[in-house]
């Protein structure tokens, strides 16, 4: 089958069959493999050196290889150095990795080597062995399809996993963590709207404020979370930046004038995402700082989300003994032994998420800033680190909008009484009676149990001054016209 005749290529399912194993081969000789698998010899040698624990290298990389070998293959053909039928058979194959159909013939660890050349020979292997079983041929032989020679063509495993990082890693940010992130933020904004004349009682150290409205409290979510989306989509130029072409160091060599260039092109068409050729392959090659600056951004979310799920489960501490100006969702029972305990179970899932994720943006950047000389040796887990944090906390985003913010509600008898017992909204009084005349009333109302009514009218504060002043919702909008904002409209009665 060694010619450059096109063979017939057979329409044969997905699968092996054989029971045992077989022979294969690598430069260092023969060993056996499992005889149902497309994977040869040196993704089995990995298998038995590095069966470390139960971290997998995430599928998502190699599903971005299937757009790298299919472009590399294509462009191969193109200026002539693979004959049409073999980059077609390729990139046919390469479809089906990219799909995700070859799943179960990708098993490596994430603990490899640091380069992540035996992902890359483990998917060059499966594609040359499906190949040849396409073409009826002998799995194992290499011949029409060989791993290294055709499959691998003007590649190397330090350009082409780098690459196939970033492809994964900017799939998951734009396919999952962002659109969820957005959602998010709708539905904060959709209960801001909702709740935008809701009058309640503001904390700052932990302790009463003045009121705001609960459509302004949620207003702030919506607005961290934009930021914190706007942020994490400005590392994404970084990622769009391939190293394909700089093979082994970075200089390009085995590999023909402009043949990164025309990849990536390609991969760009297949994915519809814009990749373009890293400006400096050395630099592209030898760290991840792109990775890292994502890394970065996800681990930045953490601080918005954190605080938002942290609010809602204080918020909604209760029923009776705890805050409760918000009624959480009853998703499921909250205890074993206390029947009808219900528990703020999305708000905990989201903050043991947000630690997760800090947790593994620290191993990406101590990893991002190791490796030597041409090479970050470190890529392996940098990428796994990255895509779970992108992973967990898109889907925990998604099930805390669904289960959570979407379904709270508000206990307007508590916003309500919370309000009528405040002290501190004889803030409103201070600039018409003075601070220290406003604080006696403060503490009179506290050391007597008086409402703050109860004790400016004990104090020689009139009625009429006391409830054209203090009125709550008008002072959650200082600003707007004839509030107390920038002057006082209470002339003559300072002092009353």
């Amino acid at each position: 089958m060694a010619g450059q005749t096109p063979p017939r290529v057979h329409d044969v399912p997905i699968g092996l069959h054989a029971t045992g194993t077989r022979t294969e081969t690598d430069s260092l000789g023969a060993i056996e493999v499992p005889a149902d698998h497309y994977w040869g010899a040196q993704t089995q040698r990995s298998l038995i050196h590095f069966s470390i624990g139960d971290d997998r290298m995430p599928k998502a990389v190699y599903h971005a290889y299937g757009y790298i070998k299919k472009a590399a293959a294509l462009v191969n053909a193109e200026t002539g150095r693979l004959p049409r039928w073999k980059a077609d058979l390729i990139a046919r194959v390469a479809d089906e990795a990219a799909r995700g159909d070859l799943d179960g013939e990708f098993p490596l660890y994430v603990w490899q080597t640091g380069s992540g050349t035996q992902t890359n020979m483990n998917v060059n292997e499966v594609i040359a062995n499906r190949a040849i079983q396409l073409l009826g041929g002998r799995l194992g032989g290499k011949d029409p399809i060989h791993p290294n020679d055709h499959v691998n063509m003007g590649q190397s495993s330090n350009d082409t996993f780098v690459a196939a990082m970033h492809i994964a890693a900017v799939r998951a940010v734009t396919g999952r963590l962002l659109p969820a992130l957005k959602r998010l933020r709708g539905a904060a904004e959709s209960k801001s709207h909702e709740w935008e004349h809701v009058v309640k009682i503001g904390r700052t150290h932990l302790e009463d404020a003045t009121p705001l409205t609960v459509g302004q409290e949620w207003s702030g979510y919506a607005a961290q979370l934009a930021d914190g989306i706007d942020h994490l989509a400005a590392t994404l130029p970084g990622l769009y930046r391939l190293a394909l072409g700089g093979t082994a160091v970075g200089t390009g060599l085995n590999a023909p004038a402009g043949f990164g260039e025309k990849v990536t092109a390609r991969i760009a068409g297949l994915t519809g995402l814009p990749f373009t050729t890293a400006p400096n392959p050395f630099a592209a090659q030898a760290s991840c700082d792109a990775l890292v600056r994502v890394s970065a951004a996800v681990r930045a979310l953490t601080a918005p989300l954190f605080k938002f799920a942290n609010d809602m489960r204080w918020l909604g501490s209760g029923p009776r003994a705890g805050l409760h100006e918000l009624v959480l969702p009853s998703n499921e029972p909250g205890s074993s032994i206390m029947p009808g305990k219900v528990n703020p179970t999305q708000a905990e899932a989201m903050l043991m998420v947000a630690v997760q994720v800090v947790g593994n943006d620290t191993a990406v950047a101590v990893a991002g800033a190791e490796g030597n000389f041409e090479l970050n040796a470190f890529r392996p887990v940098i990428i796994a680190n990255v895509l779970h944090s992108v992973r967990i906390l898109a889907d925990m985003v998604d099930h805390f909008r669904t289960y959570l913010v979407e379904g709270v509600t508000l206990d307007m008898d508590r916003l309500t009484e919370d309000v009528e017992r405040s002290i501190m909204l004889v803030t409103a009084l201070s600039p018409v009676i003075g601070y220290d005349r406003a604080a006696a009333i403060a503490h009179r109302a506290l050391d007597e149990g008086l409402t703050l009514r109860e004790a400016a009218l004990r104090s020689g504060v009139s009625e009429s001054l006391y409830d054209s002043v203090v009125v709550p919702e008008r002072l959650t909008h200082p600003g707007v016209p004839g509030s107390r904002s920038g002057h006082d409209p209470y002339g003559g009665t300072r002092g009353a």
